[in-house]
């Protein structure tokens, strides 16, 4: 999978380190954007407990890139265009916005070890306090 400026991130970037995943539906929403500013105003934090972040979802490179510079995002967003990623995990499904059912990608957000096993996943997250959630015992 490739990130915002088009550098490939495989899982020998996650092995060896605790990871953040969060997958979200679109760049520069209201919630999405809450959510992405969320983890950057906590980026030093966790970085001092060694867990890295990365943010994803099927927008291109160039809205990446743009969502990055406009908020100051300060990780790397991933691209999945094809929903690849977002289906293998079940996290890309039918879901209801105002009332409308579509397909798209469920708020979730996966806490990934150092061996690449899923050690926590949280569905359909809630912004307001996505980092207690996550690491709430």
């Amino acid at each position: 999978m490739v990130n915002q400026n088009g550098d490939m991130i495989t899982e020998q970037d996650l092995k060896d380190k605790r990871t953040i995943l969060y997958f979200y539906p679109r760049d520069n929403t209201p919630t999405c954007t809450t959510q992405a500013i969320d983890f950057t105003e906590h980026l030093a934090e966790l970085q001092g407990k060694g867990i890295q972040v990365f943010g994803v979802n099927g927008d291109t490179m160039k809205k990446h890139q743009n969502f990055i510079m406009k908020h100051n995002i300060g990780f790397d967003l991933l691209v999945d265009e094809d929903y690849q990623l977002a289906k293998e995990l079940d996290i890309y499904r039918l879901k209801k916005v105002f009332g409308k059912e579509s397909m798209g990608i469920v708020r979730t957000t996966l806490l990934i070890g150092p061996d690449l096993t899923i050690e926590k996943r949280i569905d359909n997250v809630k912004v307001k306090n996505q980092l207690e959630v996550l690491f709430a015992e």
